[in-house]
């Protein structure tokens, strides 16, 4: 495990592979790890590739710097965090990959900073920047219910359930949101300890769902950039999406409504018998959308 500070973070990541290849970066989402890409990054670092693999804010080592920053989980605060990392590495362009959370992060520095993006890979959704300013308008019901734990983190019971509860709540959504996923205590335990471990997991979350809400103000620091995100950027670089066809809290769309939001050279797929945790259950198609990009 490596270390470097990176903006408000101490971050801790993991890198493999030769220290002169192409770089990828690799995100792992809410509520997983950096074991999600164990798989990936070997397959990866067999054909040369540069990867690192970062513990996003809250998870894991990762520690903020400052016992005074807001403990934000809020898209932009997951943008500036990958732009600070790429920055403390001196990295001037990667292939940002990533899911859920981690999906986010590499869309929002793909649209905002597309100089820094050799490509992109999104996992779960497509065009993955919400909409803050429309989070009011409902969606149809057979969306909403598959949001449940969204609406029971906006509440201070549903705050308390996850500080006591954190590893039973997450192994709950592993099962819900990958039904057809048979992981093993093993594997889950090896990621649960990132949620018990660190001391911001709880804080980062609960703003992260309250935030996108608009029930919560973000960081003052990051007001600029969650401005140019309501604008709804377009994606311009090289980009993949990979969406699991079996994905229990986001099952994807017939139609592609996320496709106007990508300007550059743009592909997407279904991969069959997989859930929301597309790097981690089909290592070898997630690999073979960075190598494509690289």
């Amino acid at each position: 495990m490596k270390r470097v500070q990176a903006g408000v973070l101490d971050v801790a990541y993991r890198e493999v592979g030769p220290p002169d290849g192409k770089p990828a970066v690799l995100l792992h989402g809410f509520p997983y790890d950096i074991h999600a890409y164990d798989a990936v990054a070997e397959r990866l670092a067999a054909d040369g590739v540069r990867c690192l693999i970062p513990y996003l804010r809250g998870y894991g080592p990762t520690r903020f710097r400052d016992d005074a920053t807001l403990r934000s989980g809020e898209q932009a605060a997951l943008g500036a965090d990958l732009l600070a990392f790429l920055d403390a590495l001196g990295i001037e362009r990667a292939v940002l990959a990533g899911y859920d959370w981690g999906g986010r992060a590499a869309c929002v520095v793909a649209a905002l900073w597309p100089a820094r993006a050799a490509g992109l890979v999104s996992g779960g959704v497509a065009y993955n920047i919400q909409n803050i300013p429309a989070a009011g308008n409902p969606a149809p019901p057979d969306v909403e219910h598959r949001l449940w734990y969204q609406y029971y983190l906006h509440g201070e019971r549903g705050r308390a359930g996850l500080a006591a509860n954190r590893a039973s709540f997450c192994a709950l959504l592993w099962r819900l949101w990958s039904p057809t996923w048979p992981f093993s205590e093993e594997t889950y335990a090896r990621t649960a300890r990132s949620f018990e471990e660190n001391p911001d997991f709880v804080e980062v979350v609960v703003h992260s769902y309250r935030h996108r809400f608009g029930l919560v103000p973000g960081d003052p620091a990051l007001v600029e950039i969650e401005a140019l995100l309501a604008a709804q950027p377009e994606i311009t670089v090289p980009s993949v999406v990979l969406l699991g066809a079996d994905d229990g809290v986001g099952p994807p769309p017939a139609e592609d409504t996320d496709a106007r939001h990508f300007t550059g050279p743009y592909r997407r797929a279904i991969v069959a018998g997989v859930g929301h945790n597309v790097p981690q259950e089909a290592p070898d198609a997630f690999a073979e959308a960075v190598l494509g990009l690289l």
